[in-house]
C-alpha cells in the first residue's frame, strides 16, 4: 500500500475505503437485510421451520443407493432410513449407545468385537454419525467387519452445517480428508466419496434454514468448496 493510499485509509476508515473500492470495481454489494444477524433463524437445524437442508443431500443420495439396502440390514439408532429406502428385506436390526432407542444391539461401535455379528448383514446404515464416532479407527474396523463379502455401508458426515449441541461432535474432515482417513480402515474395499453443497446452501445451513426455502436449482448447485454433507460407499469385495 503506498503512503497516499494508507493515508486515504486512515482519513476514511476502512468500511468508506472498501466501499469504495468495490464500486470503482463494479463488484456486487452484499444486501444483508435480515442476514446481518450473530443468531441463527433456527437453533435446531431448521426443524421447526421444514427441513434440514442437508436432508436433501442425504435423502438423494439413499435414494441412489437403495439398491444395496436389502436383504440383511443393520441401521443406527433405529431403521426409519431402512424401511423407507429398503427393499427385499429380510432382517433389520439397530444398534446403538443410548438405550432410549431401544436398539437391537445396545453398544458403542467402537467396543463392539463381541457384540455385532462378523459379517452378518448385507448392508450398515450410518447417516450422519460419522462425526460422533470418538474412536473413529476402532468404530470403522467394526463397521467393515459386520458386512458380508458384496455387501455395502452406506454412511455420511457433515460439513458445513453447525455442532451438535447435545451429543460428541469430532470430526468435520473435507472429502479428502475422509478419503485419507478411511484408506487404510477399509483396505479391500471400493469406497466413494463425494461432498454436496454449495456457497448458498452452507451459508442456509449455518443459518438454520430450510430446505424447502430454496429452490431445486439452488439445492443443486454444486461448488466443492462448501462441502454440506460429505456421503460414503463403502462395497465390500467378495
Amino acid at each position: 500500500m503506498t503512503g497516499v493510499a494508507a493515508r486515504v485509509k486512515r482519513l476514511l476508515g476502512p468500511r468508506i475505503v472498501t466501499t469504495l473500492r468495490i464500486a470503482s470495481r463494479g463488484y456486487d454489494r452484499p444486501r444483508w437485510g435480515n442476514l446481518r444477524r450473530t443468531r441463527p433463524f433456527s437453533d435446531s437445524y431448521g426443524f421447526e421451520r421444514g427441513t434440514p437442508i442437508d436432508r436433501h443431500y442425504l435423502h438423494r443420495f439413499l435414494d441412489q443407493h437403495r439398491g444395496v439396502i436389502t436383504g440383511d440390514v443393520l441401521e443406527v439408532q433405529n431403521t426409519a432410513y431402512t424401511m423407507r429406502f429398503g427393499h427385499d428385506l429380510k432382517r433389520t436390526e439397530t444398534f446403538d449407545i443410548v438405550p432410549q432407542f431401544a436398539p437391537t444391539y445396545l453398544c458403542d461401535l467402537a467396543d463392539a468385537d463381541t457384540i455385532l455379528p462378523t459379517e452378518g448383514y448385507d448392508c450398515l446404515l450410518l447417516p450422519n454419525t460419522l462425526q460422533h464416532l470418538r474412536r473413529l479407527d476402532a468404530c470403522l474396523r467394526n463397521a467393515f467387519r459386520v458386512v458380508r463379502p458384496g455387501g455395502a455401508i452406506l454412511a455420511s458426515a457433515a460439513g458445513f452445517v453447525p455442532l451438535t449441541a447435545d451429543a460428541g461432535d469430532y470430526w468435520r474432515l473435507s472429502p479428502a480428508g475422509w478419503r485419507e482417513q478411511i484408506a487404510s480402515v477399509w483396505a479391500g474395499a471400493d469406497v466413494e466419496i463425494a461432498g454436496h453443497g454449495s456457497c448458498l446452501t452452507a451459508v442456509a445451513a449455518q443459518l438454520g434454514l430450510a430446505l424447502e426455502e430454496l429452490s431445486d436449482a439452488e439445492l443443486d448447485a454444486h461448488d466443492p468448496r462448501y462441502p454440506v454433507l460429505t456421503t460414503i460407499v463403502c462395497r465390500k469385495r467378495r
